[in-house]
């Protein structure tokens, strides 16, 4: 038996006057998840455990059949373990996104005016990040460059209590009430307004400015943590296993759990990703002897932070059609296959983060056929009476048919 589990990150949303009172979802042209649907059997699964930061990073451990409320110790240590760099006892692990903020002043009265700063190239980003670990880097303190906006401030013995915000929560508003608070936090606001005149003047950015992009103008810190400690995924399951994603912390996950994680040339984790190159790099994870590969496509959650209604809708309709479709198309050479496809948190469009409701989800056998829903979407999965209360069993549920 080969399984596949596909995650159209932030999928889920709310039905969208601009639709017809329909969500994206249901309004999207997802013929391969419809058909599943009607093969297989439709529900709800909540991801996120109560009182827990409806984040990914929660999200894909409890997906992944991992209970966030005993192994979740923050995001950036995933991420760190994504990009191979060790966490040593005490050191504290920070995202630090470069974002764009407006011209206002003092710092506390700029509004966070983008999160992702136009979503800027790796390429651009690499090089500001070598600047700022060259000039705000000391003992202790040091930078390390991800992909596009994402990357990571490691802290020897730094603190993990530290009150953070995530950039994506709070686009529009100004930043006061969301500076950093707590421990560290001084040393937090100082390397963020520092940032400002270090980045602003930049030739990369500069560059980004005449060609009508925003700038990323300023470091922005959250999601915080301690080194992770994972049960390997094959001593839980007997199950070998891979994870075909773009973004750090979905990578990290499986690198924590002892999961293959390969490089997949043109998935960037946005909505220019490769879709098609997602879905081969899984059928070629399972032809080459895994038994199991998690398939994380970014796409739709960045559509939901940015409040795009017709990009979300269109990554939707790109998953399904690109990745879904071709996964189907070749599966059935492979032997009997076990699909499941689930959104990780519901990214509203209205709300442009992440809330906790839960989530639809489809299991497919093809060795078993049922009586499922006409469609998959939200409503199907409400009406259909299978709920999965605690998503972390999610995995459990799923391997045993």
């Amino acid at each position: 038996m080969k399984y596949v589990i596909l995650v159209p990150d932030g999928m889920a949303d709310e039905p969208q006057e601009k639709l017809g009172g329909k969500t994206p979802l249901e309004y999207a042209r997802t013929p391969h998840m419809d058909f599943l649907a009607r093969q297989g059997r439709v529900g709800l699964v909540r991801t996120i455990p109560e009182g827990m930061p409806p984040g990914s990073d929660v999200a894909n451990l409890a997906i992944m059949g991992y209970d966030p409320r005993r192994y979740y110790t923050g995001r950036a240590p995933l991420e760190a373990a994504s990009q191979g760099i060790p966490l040593s006892e005490g050191d504290v692990a920070f995202r630090c996104n470069l974002v764009t903020l407006s011209a206002h002043e003092p710092y506390g009265a700029k509004i966070m005016m983008d999160y992702s700063a136009d979503e800027i190239t790796t390429e651009e980003a690499r090089i500001l990040m070598a600047e700022v670990n060259r000039v705000l880097g000391r003992d202790g303190l040091r930078f390390h460059a991800g992909v596009s906006y994402r990357h990571l401030l490691i802290w020897k013995g730094g603190p993990a209590d530290t009150e953070l915000t995530p950039p994506h929560d709070i686009q529009g508003r100004p930043i006061a009430d969301y500076l950093p608070r707590g421990g560290g936090s001084a040393v937090l606001r100082e390397l963020m307004e520092r940032s400002v005149g270090l980045l602003s003047s930049h030739p990369v950015n500069r560059a980004r400015e005449a060609r009508g992009l925003r700038p990323a103008n300023s470091l922005w810190f959250w999601g915080q943590g301690l080194r992770p400690a994972l049960p390997g995924f094959t001593a839980r399951y007997g199950l070998k296993a891979s994870v075909v994603a773009a973004v750090d912390l979905v990578r990290g996950i499986g690198r924590c759990a002892g999961m293959q994680v390969p490089e997949v040339p043109g998935a960037t984790g946005n909505l220019h990703t490769d879709y098609g190159a997602k879905a081969r790099a899984a059928l070629a994870e399972l032809a080459g002897g895994r038994d199991l590969v998690y398939v994380h496509v970014e796409a739709p959650d960045e559509a939901g932070h940015r409040g795009e209604l017709e990009n979300k809708v269109r990554a939707i309709e790109e998953v399904d059609e690109k990745v879904l479709g071709e996964l189907l198309r070749e599966l059935p050479s492979l032997g009997p296959h076990r699909v499941m496809v689930l959104a990780d948190h519901p990214t509203p469009l209205r709300l442009r983060t992440h809330v906790s409701d839960p989530v639809p989800c489809l299991v497919f056998d093809s060795q078993t056929a049922r009586q499922g829903a006409e469609a998959f979407h939200e409503g199907t999965a409400a009406r259909a009476g299978w709920l999965v209360k605690e998503g972390h069993r999610l995995m459990e549920l799923f391997l045993r048919g």
